[in-house]
């Protein structure tokens, strides 16, 4: 079951981790390793309950699992130490960013110490020529495009919430701008890293491309804070557009705007970002975020390059929505009308959650191939409404992502089954189409299974092997990804 753990659970689970670290001499040891990094952290390490309990869960995730103590290093040195001294007490260690993500990739389910990064949050430096930068994790999305106004570079990956870059590089993240500039996978250059006894490595280069033997890059990105920790990144960045004009487009239908999205791509547009919302999501964001349009199934689009090539792709999108039944189309130019709309998208899961006050949303992730998107929406939105539940669609449908925000009643155990059985369903249909169990999300807590049900134990096997050579103690963000 996808969220089990997440919702349902309330202690973690009975294994040999259970066993090694939270049994008396487990506790002791971890005792003894806070007492060490509180010697020389002082007041940059805090036992307090209400710090442990701000750091024992992610945004989405409802299950309390907070760290026996939490720490503030600035520099990569302290975090050596801080790990290393974890290593020596075989303790566990989980990074933290800003804690929004949503499968539970920051709680503490065997204690342990929690690495805060908030005050290692510098950009260390902009490469205009090269178009690149280097920056600490705690570094925040919003952060360093504001740092990057005045250089006519920005950085695009957006995931919507404002999160740290070294938590985005953890997670893999994605977004609204996935379809053009590729997600953390694609720039991500090079990374600081402290492993798992203590040592600092760098991994990959500024170079433009390498041959030079695995790309231990692409291993970390997405590993969850699992394999290393991150203290450095160095990213790719990309001139900012001469022309960007943003659109809405309201359709009749869910799968008239489904349809347009997918001949919209395959039309070779040059689309900086098409995201979906249906009806039900078009009315929280009216309600949250003081729109007017009309609550029907609606595209936002956004095109940017040259003044020139911008116009014919406009009319390319708006024929072809047409096509599909499209209508109402509204085009912003205005940097402050797209703003507007953009932060009512992004705030799209705030405003679900104020359509049923004291509920708990439940994030369903699902990826599909392009060709079968139109399919996986309309399959899901029936599943929905005859289970009876409240839960709007929304998603990155430019690249086949989208997410179900599940509105559930806490300890209303007939609701999260039934939506289990829902996201159960949304899973299976997307392995079956050749798709993933999630497009952005990560695995974390959540999805444990998930994963084995896409890759299957021999593949599940590897990956543990790569842990088991990374983090021989298992110390590193432990219960996150594997069963």
């Amino acid at each position: 079951m996808p969220y089990t753990d997440a919702v349902i659970a309330s202690t973690p689970p009975s294994d040999e981790r259970a066993a090694r670290f939270l049994g008396a001499a487990g506790r002791a040891r971890t005792q003894q390793a806070v007492a060490e990094l509180h010697e020389w952290l002082g007041s940059r390490l805090s036992t307090a309950e209400a710090v442990r309990a701000q750091h024992g869960r992610g945004e989405g995730y409802s299950c309390l699992q907070p760290p026996d103590a939490v720490a503030w290093p600035e520099s990569a040195e302290e975090v050596s130490r801080i790990v290393a001294t974890c290593s020596r007490h075989q303790t566990p260690v989980i990074a933290f960013g800003a804690g929004t993500s949503l499968e539970g990739h920051v709680t503490a389910p065997y204690g342990g110490v929690c690495i805060d990064f908030s005050r290692m949050n510098e950009v260390l430096s902009v490469n205009t020529a090269d178009a690149d930068c280097i920056v600490q994790p705690g570094v925040t999305r919003e952060q360093l495009n504001s740092y990057l106004r005045d250089t006519g570079l920005f950085f695009p990956v957006d995931p919507g919430a404002n999160a740290t870059l070294g938590g985005m590089v953890s997670t893999r993240a994605s977004g609204t701008t996935t379809i053009r500039y590729g997600a953390m996978t694609r720039n991500v250059l090079a990374l600081q890293i402290v492993l798992a006894d203590g040592r600092i490595v760098r991994v990959g280069t500024r170079a433009a491309k390498s041959s030079t033997g695995y790309d231990l890059v692409r291993l970390l990105v997405g590993s969850e804070g699992t394999l290393g920790v991150i203290t450095e990144i160095a990213l790719r960045l990309y001139g900012v557009p001469e022309t960007t004009v943003g659109a809405t487009c309201l359709f009749p239908a869910l799968r008239g705007a489904v349809d347009a999205v997918v001949e919209i791509i395959q039309s070779g547009a040059s689309v900086s970002r098409i995201e979906f919302l249906d009806e039900l999501q078009v009315r929280a964001c009216n309600r949250y975020s003081q729109l007017s349009m009309p609550e029907q199934p609606t595209l936002f689009l956004e095109f940017s390059g040259t003044s020139d090539s911008v116009g014919g792709q406009v009319a390319r999108a708006e024929e072809i929505a047409r096509s599909n039944g499209g209508a109402a189309f509204q085009w912003a130019a205005d940097d402050a009308e797209r703003a507007r709309l953009w932060k009512a998208r992004h705030a799209a899961y705030f405003a679900a959650l104020a359509l049923r006050p004291g509920c708990e949303c439940l994030v369903a992730d699902v990826c599909v191939p392009i060709s079968q998107l139109a399919d996986a929406v309309d399959d899901a939105r029936r599943e929905i409404d005859a289970a009876g539940l409240l839960a709007p669609i929304v998603g990155h449908v430019g690249d086949g992502n989208f997410h179900v925000l599940f509105l559930l009643q806490p300890g209303a155990t007939d609701e999260y089954l039934r939506a289990e059985e829902v996201y159960d369903a949304m899973i299976e249909r997307a392995l079956r189409v050749g798709g993933t169990c999630t497009g952005e999300h990560g695995i974390g807590q959540g999805k444990r299974k998930k994963l084995v049900d896409e890759y299957g134990a021999d593949v599940i096997e590897l990956m543990r092997a790569i842990k088991g050579a990374w983090d021989p103690q298992g110390i590193l963000n432990p219960g996150k990804i594997f069963l």
